[in-house]
């Protein structure tokens, strides 16, 4: 049971961590905006209380000593799983530092990266005075504020993964892995080639064609012939 809600928890953050790592991509482009940082900001949150959880499902389990070898095992290849997402979450959350520091949300000039769209100026205008946008305008400090938050978070990340280390030590290297690097995609390779090589012995082994059997017929009967003849010529002479 608490292998599955290990995996569940483990599901959840990877999707919540991938969701992230989409984000962080957009920022300081022409896409940009106080609604993106927000985004940002709830999916970093997110990930970060289910890797809280998650960590303390797989500490308990790994720290269980009447846990049997095929289950530590299972575990152990959870906790690598575990480890490598909050490096990757840990990466996208200092990019995501960098990139807001780059390019603040209120700057003088925007957009800081230019993607070559333009449009009528007043329809711009028009789009820019919504209510929503004028309502980030009154709150130009979140930016700043939700940058001080990221640097705390990025800290509180790194301190976990040490603490992992420390509590729980599982080497990667010594960890199996249940099926060879690529085997998903080797697997759909070769369903895909066997699919084409069926075709390919269909298409040579199907009924034959009476005309092409014909003519295939008098040009054996043909060359039979002509070899015969100079052969015939050869001994004449």
């Amino acid at each position: 049971m608490a292998r599955e809600e290990c995996k569940a928890l483990l599901d959840a953050l990877n999707k919540a961590t991938a969701c992230y790592h989409h984000l962080v991509l957009t920022v300081g482009g022409s896409a940009d905006s106080q609604n993106l940082r927000e985004e940002l900001q709830k999916t970093r949150q997110k990930a970060q209380e289910l890797a809280v959880a998650t960590r303390a499902q797989l500490t308990a389990a790994l720290r269980d000593r009447g846990l049997g070898a095929e289950e530590r095992a299972e575990f152990e290849r959870l906790w690598v799983a575990f480890s490598g997402c909050l490096d990757l979450l840990e990466a996208d959350m200092r990019r995501a530092l960098a990139l807001g520091t780059a390019f603040p949300l209120h700057a003088p000039r925007r957009p800081l990266v230019r993607t070559g769209v333009a449009g009528a100026a007043a329809g711009v205008a028009a789009r820019a005075l919504s209510a929503r946008s004028l309502r980030h305008e009154a709150e130009g400090d979140f930016d700043v504020d939700d940058q001080r938050e990221l640097e705390r978070e990025i800290l509180q990340v790194s301190e976990m993964i040490h603490d992992m280390e420390m509590k729980v030590n599982v080497p990667r290297w010594t960890v199996q892995a249940r099926q060879t690097a690529g085997a998903e995609l080797l697997a759909s390779t070769s369903a895909g080639a066997s699919s084409v090589g069926a075709v390919s012995v269909q298409e040579r082994t199907g009924p034959c064609d009476p005309s092409k059997a014909l003519a295939a017929t008098v040009f054996s009967a043909v060359l039979l012939a002509a070899v015969a003849l100079a052969v015939c010529v050869a001994k004449l002479s």
